[in-house]
């Protein structure tokens, strides 16, 4: 193998760069030359592939989003739009691909291995929603903008004797709703996997409001409640002035924790070892403290993991507060 090719899609997160850097430099010390996709799948379709360099790779491990750009293509699921990927990648002799993102990367990336090009998926979401996978790409930053966001939301709350209704994103996953919640001490969670209605959110405020709960954190995850209703909501029905803040976008930026770095470098190494060993339809997942390869489809349509039972312990001491 001579050429392999590295791209980003879907949403950005932390940590994209610096597995980037890794696919680089180790396709560099096995005398292979690394090449960027501008744009994810649609630079393959635009043919904005151009080689990648060291001093490039040694640029970017500190930056947050991704720097070769990332944008969704809901075409690339018709195959003669992959048939033109297939093709400009075969012109510039390239035999393999690196895919860092999310579940619909991995689908364009299984796909195009039944094409002939070996494909690698890493992890590359905040979401931590790879069911395969203890870590994704992006997580541990996002999780600690939440964390320094409750904190000082908590602040404030504190100051003005507050309910304060905190939107965490995640999509379909709860997990950086129910890591933050936990690391901030936030007296309720409300998730899609975990779910609470407006009347039993109302309650538990209700309830932390006659223990004389100086502030009151609801986390709650994307899509479960429109925030400022159910701020609103709350102050109506339990006398505790209420505010909400919708994270948004910043859960995406910001430099990756050293973490992020770590492991975003070891998934990165592994993949190119993979390549170079012969593999392709695998996605990299971390198993504890050891990076496994899987097959693309198995992992699409593995069970979602199951947190019952942080939720139960979290919710427990909660209301013993």
């Amino acid at each position: 193998m001579k050429n392999i090719a590295i791209l980003t899609s879907g949403g950005d997160a932390p940590g994209m760069n610096a597995a980037v850097a890794a696919v680089i430099k180790t396709a560099f010390a096995n005398n292979i030359q690394p090449w960027i996709v501008q744009d994810g799948y649609k630079g393959l379709i635009t043919n904005q592939i151009s080689k990648a360099d060291i001093k490039f790779a040694d640029s970017i491990v500190s930056r947050g989003g991704t720097v070769i750009g990332s944008a969704r293509l809901p075409e690339f699921k018709e195959e003669k739009v992959r048939e033109v990927a297939v093709k400009n990648l075969k012109k510039l002799k390239i035999e393999a691909l690196v895919v860092i993102g999310g579940d619909g990367s991995y689908q364009g990336a299984e796909k195009l291995s039944k094409m002939g090009i070996n494909c690698i998926g890493l992890p590359g979401t905040i979401d931590n929603d790879i069911v395969s996978s203890d870590l994704t790409i992006g997580f541990d930053t996002a999780l600690n903008t939440v964390v320094n966001s409750i904190d000082a939301i908590r602040d404030t709350a504190d100051s003005h004797n507050r309910c304060m209704v905190v939107e965490i994103m995640g999509n379909a996953c709860g997990d950086l709703t129910l890591f933050g919640a936990t690391a901030t001490g936030a007296e309720v969670i409300a998730t899609k996997e975990s779910p609470l209605t407006k009347e039993e959110i109302i309650s538990q405020v209700n309830e932390l409001k006659k223990r004389n709960h100086r502030s009151v954190i609801v986390a709650v995850s994307e899509k479960q409640f429109n925030a400022e209703e159910l701020a609103k909501e709350i102050m109506q029905k339990t006398g505790y002035d209420s505010r909400h803040t919708v994270l948004g976008h910043i859960q995406r930026g910001g430099k990756p924790t050293a973490m992020e770095r770590y492991w975003a470098t070891r998934f990165g190494i592994y993949a190119v070892e993979q390549l170079i060993a012969g593999k392709s339809a695998l996605y990299i997942g971390l198993d504890g403290n050891t990076l496994v390869g899987r097959d693309i489809e198995s992992t699409l349509n593995a069970a979602p993991k199951d947190r019952t039972q942080e939720y139960d312990a979290i919710r427990k001491i909660n209301k013993g507060v």
